[in-house]
């Protein structure tokens, strides 16, 4: 099979039979064990378009796996960013804390700066646009577009592409409810602080879903489904129940187990603004948040 593929950039095979994924790409594909992992630690290999990095994933009839011939995740080589997919069209990544998705200054270090750089070096002839964001300090996935249409495609049609986006947070405190709604206006003051109302004071109607995935001592492992993306709506929403994310310096009650925003945007499904394709990705649970809860 390795002739057959070795001249695309970009694979997708089908599969015909249960088995598990590293079996499958080298039967497949004729890889040798050493290049299969790297291939999957880079980011680049898809099951059904949902990005996955374990070599015993299990394959079902009737799944696709897409694969990335030229493991772009790896060759970025960023500490604080990771391509997860990339396609002439957009590109997903996984950010890491500590790093702006785009400047707020002229020269600030941030995500584009980094995406364009690659760009440039792989003599790409495209610049990152920024669609969406995620806070310094708050890991996880983001949508970038390559281009001034497809920009404009998603930002126009936000609500309808992307369907699905959740976040994993740790919280301070013991949460007794299995989860809930929280539903108000946001709106910042002059000195730039998030508060809200139950009612329209003029701010931006905020919606988050949540659910308790573990509790333990006075800690608390949630998921939140967002229906907006308003400034700092996680954070302020958690912290109206009482249950602040973790090392929220601004929103917090100054716990920090985690030793970092304890925020990461998990999982992002969208349909793609050009192709229609279904475009799945998820990541790992950071193991600063789950370690508290192992036996």
């Amino acid at each position: 099979m390795m002739n057959e593929y070795a001249s695309k950039k970009y694979i997708e095979i089908p599969v015909r039979e249960d088995c598990l994924l590293i079996d499958f790409l080298l039967k497949q594909m004729g890889l040798t064990h050493t290049r299969v992992k790297n291939l999957l630690s880079g980011g680049a290999v898809t099951v059904d378009r949902k990005a996955v990095s374990r070599h015993d994933t299990p394959l079902h009839r009737g799944q696709t796996v897409h694969v990335m011939r030229h493991k772009r995740g790896v060759s970025l080589e960023n500490r604080y960013v990771k391509i997860i997919y990339e396609d002439k069209n957009l590109v997903v990544i996984e950010k890491q804390e500590g790093i702006l998705s785009m400047a707020a200054t002229t020269k600030q270090y941030c995500v584009k700066t980094v995406l364009d750089e690659y760009f440039e070096k792989r003599h790409f002839k495209c610049r990152a646009h920024v669609v969406h964001r995620l806070d310094r300090d708050t890991s996880g996935l983001i949508i970038y577009a390559k281009d001034i249409e497809t920009a404009q495609t998603l930002e126009r049609a936000w609500h309808e592409l992307v369907y699905d986006r959740r976040y994993v947070a740790l919280l301070s405190g013991h949460m007794e409810q299995e989860g809930g709604t929280v539903h108000n206006w946001l709106k910042d003051n002059k000195a730039y602080i998030t508060y809200s109302s139950p009612t329209d004071n003029g701010g931006k109607e905020a919606v988050t879903h949540y659910r308790r995935l573990k509790a333990k001592d006075n800690l608390t492992l949630c998921e939140m489904k967002l229906e907006t993306g308003r400034k700092n709506q996680i954070r302020v929403h958690m912290a109206d129940l009482g249950y602040p994310v973790c090392g929220d310096e601004k929103y917090g009650d100054g716990r920090n187990p985690a030793h970092r925003l304890a925020l990461h945007a998990y999982r992002l499904f969208f349909t793609h603004p050009v192709t229609g394709e279904d475009m799945r990705f998820e990541t790992p649970f950071p193991k600063a948040f789950t370690q508290f809860f192992e036996d």
